[in-house]
């Protein structure tokens, strides 16, 4: 028998490697109860998502149009959205990646918001979708809420930072000791059976894979309304002081999302947005020129934007015109080309400009984190995460069938690894793994609360010891 299968049986009977092992497998156990169910959700709708960011676009599948030499102004293919939705207010225009792709415009309208696809050459409307009920917008909201809102966050947020747990209790579990060679973990023993044959398996993925698995709860977690926004977010979002004598909105950089998606730059997001109106910034649309979506359009391509990138329209009368290319939508695959320039609506001034090299440590972190999590930088970074994601869903089903075929035939209880005898040993470890869980806050308070529930309460009531097993 190879030494994993000696240390699984080992861990089943009672005669433990160490003391210390009692308490990372019952916490690695009490945390894949409730995180396996969300990871299984998080691994498959992000499957869906890194398919279309990886291989064709957020909107659907990609449109395509018959290059031709020339390319009508963006005010005539505006034109035409407008012609097909008169009451609709234009919000954005997105670029082509290529010649041979469709310009899209972004619309809102009677409370939707859609995104029209039309032929820059022809100024003909190909396609129309409804940002909020795509697959990939569908997708998204799951991933993020649940489709529960406020609640649905908090609950995922509780179960990246017990998956964090998790993880740090699973390596633990199975880092070689004295007699354990690494090529014995990390190589699956397929000569094994039964229970012993899923354990080498779960084993050796789980240890390929955390560090991976780590990252993208760790990005995961930088969207979170806790973790995320009230402390992550706050320590890297890019300072608008940094713009010198430049008036600020009292809208952030988060109003540019439309229809829920995320789209601008995490980094930027809790930024004041530049308002129009000053004599501030450099010139931008040269002087006498009027400041519309062609002479802008123009300046963006005089500033360096090229192939796919964003000009969103002023939306009320401190609004300002914004330039943008970056990984979080879709336009680059590569975070350190990340770029987002205001345009004054009244002067055609440049007053603001925020590049990847003006971000802090932590937002530069987070722009690259972020794009791998995200499959943005490429079709094998996509394809990676899609074997990622099959891999988390391996995990999954392996740790669960290995708690099947754990419990006694006929036998309902749930069978929670035993409590370690020596008590002492126990609240050192449940200490050390609380520590691991109290930096994400929400998941520390649940970890606290189930440490205290078990150290209190189940250990002490025959009745709940016994349906625990």
């Amino acid at each position: 028998m190879s030494h994993i299968a000696e240390r699984a049986s080992h861990a089943d009977a009672g005669t433990r490697p160490s003391r210390f092992h009692t308490v990372a497998w019952r916490w690695h156990f009490y945390t894949g109860l409730y995180v396996v169910p969300f990871l299984l959700m998080l691994a498959l709708t992000g499957a869906v998502m890194v398919f279309f960011t990886g291989f064709q676009t957020r909107l659907g599948f990609t449109v395509h149009v018959v290059p031709q030499a020339t390319t009508l102004p963006v005010s005539a293919q505006a034109q035409a959205v407008l012609a097909l939705r008169s009451q609709g207010q234009l919000v954005e225009y997105i670029a082509p990646r290529a010649p041979d792709e469709a310009s899209w415009f972004v619309v809102k309208r009677d409370g939707l918001t859609e995104a029209v696809a039309v032929d820059p050459h022809t100024a003909q409307v190909l396609h129309l979708v409804d940002k909020e009920n795509t697959v990939f917008a569908w997708a998204e909201r799951i991933h993020g809420t649940l489709l529960m809102g406020d609640v649905g966050d908090r609950l995922i947020e509780i179960a990246a930072g017990l998956g964090i747990v998790m993880i740090a209790t699973g390596l633990y579990l199975w880092w070689p000791r004295v007699g354990t060679r690494w090529a014995q973990v990390l190589v699956p023993d397929l000569r094994l059976k039964g229970r012993l044959w899923w354990r080498s398996l779960h084993a050796s993925v789980g240890l390929w894979l955390s560090a991976v698995l780590f990252v993208l709860l760790l990005t995961g977690l930088s969207w979170t309304g806790v973790w995320g926004a009230q402390f992550a977010q706050p320590w890297g979002t890019f300072p608008a002081a940094k713009w010198d004598a430049v008036p600020l909105s009292e809208a952030a950089h988060i109003t540019l999302n439309t229809a829920g998606q995320k789209e601008v730059p995490w980094g930027l997001e809790q930024t004041p947005l530049p308002a129009s109106g000053s004599v501030a910034g450099v010139v931008g649309v040269p002087a006498g020129q009027p400041v519309t979506i062609d002479t802008v359009a123009a300046l963006a391509k005089q500033l360096g934007f090229s192939g796919q990138h964003h000009i969103q329209l002023p939306q009320s009368a401190t609004g300002v015109f914004t330039l943008s290319a970056d990984t979080m939508s879709g336009d680059l695959k590569n975070p350190t080309r990340d770029r987002t320039v205001h345009v004054d609506q009244y002067t055609g001034r440049v007053i603001a400009e925020a590049a990847f090299a003006d971000y802090s440590l932590v937002a530069k972190g987070m722009a690259v984190g972020i794009a791998l999590h995200q499959g943005d930088l490429g079709w094998w970074n996509a394809a990676l995460n899609l074997l990622f994601c099959a891999a988390i869903v391996f995990l999954c089903v392996s740790g669960m069938v290995m708690w099947w075929m754990r419990r006694p035939a006929r036998s309902w209880r749930i069978e929670v690894p035993p409590m370690p005898r020596n008590l002492p040993l126990w609240r050192g470890g449940a200490l050390v793994m609380c520590g691991v869980a109290l930096a994400f806050p929400l998941s520390g308070a649940v970890l606290f609360a189930v440490l205290l529930l078990d150290w209190l309460v189940v250990s002490r009531l025959p009745v709940l010891k016994q349906a625990l097993g």
